[in-house]
């Protein structure tokens, strides 16, 4: 599913308007140029898209809805697969973006609280880290068409690791999620996609 110009601009507009800022001259290009990039098979603007998509019927559920999307166009922005500090340097990205259109300080420190919770290195703390993290994982309740192409597209970025490694890995990796109860932190979720994501997740390990 690909996303035109007039679905990210309108959703663009839709952020720095919550925020109360001026949208940045070229901000949004340079954004999406990131997500464009040719490793990137799952971390793609097709992702961004979907998070899109998902966020905007759960928006009213964000303290600061603003700051949930904005972050949602950051949580990826820098993705080298080699990496260990995605989230931490997109993260950073995105506060010196919000510092100079001048939003406050603690406005940028919540937005890189919410980018850095995409990490999934535990369980979010609060209410919009719950519900970005919701929309980040929402791929795991998608159609088992979309999901098994998720799980491709996700090979396909590593496809540099030795097979076995990476069926050992990734199985590491989708057992955490599934051992995870519930796997959504926002009823919004669980209510939706819940089911779904417990039947991809023990497939997949399986």
């Amino acid at each position: 599913m690909g996303g035109n110009a007039f679905d990210f601009q309108s959703a663009w507009s839709h952020a720095w308007q919550a925020l109360g800022a001026s949208v940045p001259a070229g901000l949004m290009e340079q954004l999406l140029a990131r997500y464009a990039e040719p490793h990137r098979r799952y971390h793609s603007q097709q992702h961004l898209h979907e998070c899109l998509a998902h966020l905007a019927p759960a928006l009213h559920l964000a303290e600061h809805p603003g700051e949930v999307e904005i972050a949602l166009w950051f949580h990826d922005a820098i993705y080298e697969l080699k990496a260990q500090d995605n989230e931490a340097q997109s993260a950073q990205w995105a506060a010196r973006s919000l510092a100079a259109a001048g939003l406050a300080p603690d406005v940028c420190e919540r937005v890189v609280a919410l980018v850095m919770a995409t990490r999934h290195a535990a369980l979010p703390p609060s209410g919009d880290a719950q519900l970005l993290v919701d929309v980040d994982l929402a791929i795991l309740g998608a159609a088992p068409e979309r999901f098994a192409e998720y799980e491709r597209q996700i090979r396909e970025e590593y496809a540099w690791v030795p097979g076995w490694i990476f069926r050992r890995k990734r199985r590491a990796v989708l057992r955490q999620f599934l051992a995870r109860d519930p796997i959504y932190g926002t009823a919004h979720f669980r209510e939706r996609l819940e089911t779904a994501a417990r039947r991809n997740l023990a497939q997949a390990v399986r």
